[in-house]
């Protein structure tokens, strides 16, 4: 009974509690429908203050819509009445000229119609004039109008002649004193110093123990040094310096920088005195590529063909009469500028062909032409256009002038080499004459190189020695000789030395 009592007790416990937790559950779904309930009527709410504040808004934009269209049409209504307005002015204004055009018409008509009876009055009196004058002169009114004319052309033509003539010679003068003006000006705008080249160079050294290293064993370093660069080597008691002799810039150039190489390394002997050479050969040759690119960039001139260009370049180390010929042609440049400038000519174009004038004295070969006639194939060559090639060719007369170009370039040529002191024509000569020993040397089949040293009284001839004997150098040495005594005039003698040398290399792999 005790257990059954209990087992009651706990299932009356538990429905209680069941009963107990379903009401919780209901009275809470009825707390979340009521609260659902308010906030739908919260979001109706909402919805309708928005509602009716889109409304409002739409309301108040569309009323300002329609105020400012009306303000619009009331500006257009404002601008029409002022345009009917002014259009009322100038209609009144037409009429009123109109009326005043009317009435000046009747008195123009009134004064053409006064005006063609006093014409007939003049025209009746006219003909009776003619005819009394007719009557006294004996002679028909065409017959003196023939004469009068005649008289009258007679003396136009004479006064016109003598007035042409005046202005000819006004002409003439102004002419004479523009060009002048011209040419002055442009001397006195490239005024530059003139330093004639020369035929040494001085290589300064620090003490005489390097003048005896550059000499070395029995003189063979300096006879190494002489036969790779052409170049006469003088070692004398002059303290502290060698003089390097030789007529072409180039060679005497290469001899001072490799000998300057030479120094600094301290290794001085014929093998690195050739490797040396070579290498400043090749250097100098990007040098002179350099200056030919770096003169056309400072004188403005593009489109120039690489080949051109590397010429002028070498032009550092070419002379003209002992006048530098890269500075020579600057200038030309330069006052070609200034005076198509002054005439209203083509500034970049007189400049370019004041650049290349002389470019035909830089080949090293030499052919019969003039040196304007080379140029201007060298010019054709690489693409110049038709009035740089007349000017270059035509710089000394050797072909007809055919653009305005061309008497420019010759004006500023004369003038550029025309300067007191820019020019010797001993140096020139002197120059000539040391390479025609070399080019007459160079003639001969088998000579590979030639040198003229001592200013021209020695000729150093290498030959090849596989197409040159023993034998054969000996009677080369005696030809050229000959050919030398015979042909040229030179002062003093000429020593003429051939140097045949046979070298076998190897290379250990």
């Amino acid at each position: 009974m005790w257990s059954v009592g209990l087992l009651i007790g706990l299932f009356g416990g538990a429905g209680g509690t069941f009963i107990a937790q379903r009401f919780l559950i209901q009275s809470k779904s009825q707390q979340i429908i009521k609260n659902a309930e308010l906030e739908a009527e919260n979001i109706r709410k909402e919805r309708a203050l928005q509602s009716k504040e889109k409304f409002l808004k739409q309301k108040e934009e569309h009323e300002e819509s329609i105020r400012e269209r009306e303000k619009r049409m009331q500006s257009n209504e404002d601008r029409f009445r002022a345009k009917e307005k002014t259009l009322n002015q100038k209609l009144e204004e037409l009429n009123r000229k109109e009326k005043e055009a009317e009435k000046a018409k009747g008195d123009y008509e009134a004064k053409v119609q006064a005006l063609e009876v006093r014409q007939a009055e003049l025209d009746k009196m006219q003909q009776k004039q003619v005819a009394e004058l007719s009557k006294i002169s004996n002679l028909s009114p065409e017959d003196a109008k023939n004469h009068l004319m005649t008289a009258l052309t007679d003396e136009a033509r004479t006064a016109a002649m003598a007035t042409i003539k005046e202005i000819t010679e006004e002409a003439k003068l102004n002419a004479n004193k523009e060009a002048r003006k011209i040419v002055i000006q442009s001397i006195q705008r490239v005024a530059t110093e003139q330093a004639v080249e020369n035929a040494v160079s001085v290589f300064n050294i620090e003490s005489d123990e390097v003048k005896g290293r550059i000499i070395g064993r029995e003189g063979r370093n300096i006879r190494a040094l002489e036969a790779a660069t052409g170049v006469e080597i003088i070692v004398d008691d002059t303290p502290e310096a060698i003089i390097l002799s030789c007529f072409d810039p180039v060679r005497r150039e290469i001899a001072r920088l490799s000998l300057h190489q030479l120094v600094s390394d301290g290794r001085i002997h014929p093998a690195r005195i050739e490797e040396v050479v070579a290498k400043t050969r090749k250097q100098l040759d990007e040098e002179i590529a350099e200056t030919g690119r770096r003169t056309c960039i400072d004188l403005g001139i593009h489109g120039l063909h690489p080949e051109l260009m590397r010429m002028v370049g070498r032009m550092k180390y070419r002379s003209s009469y002992g006048q530098n010929l890269l500075q020579h042609s600057r200038e030309v440049a330069n006052l070609c500028a200034i005076m198509a400038a002054e005439l209203g000519l083509n500034v970049k174009l007189a400049k370019r062909a004041g650049l290349l004038h002389d470019i035909g004295k830089v080949p090293d070969e030499e052919p019969e032409l003039p040196h304007a006639i080379l140029g201007m194939k060298i010019a054709e060559k690489f693409g110049e256009k038709g009035d740089v090639l007349n000017a270059i060719g035509a710089h000394h007369d050797e072909i007809e002038m055919t653009t305005l170009i061309s008497p420019i370039v010759q004006v500023c040529d004369a003038i550029s080499g025309a300067r007191p002191g820019a020019r010797r024509e001993i140096v020139e000569a002197y120059i000539k004459r040391i390479k025609e020993l070399e080019n007459l040397a160079l003639s001969y089949d088998g000579v590979s190189s030639a040198y003229a040293i001592q200013a021209g009284r020695e000729l150093r001839v290498l030959v090849e020695a596989e197409k040159v004997t023993d034998q054969r150098s000996e009677e080369l040495s005696f030809n050229i000789s000959q050919r030398i005594q015979t042909e040229m005039t030179y002062p003093g003698q000429v020593k003429v030395t051939v140097i045949r040398e046979k070298r076998s290399v190897h290379y250990a792999k």
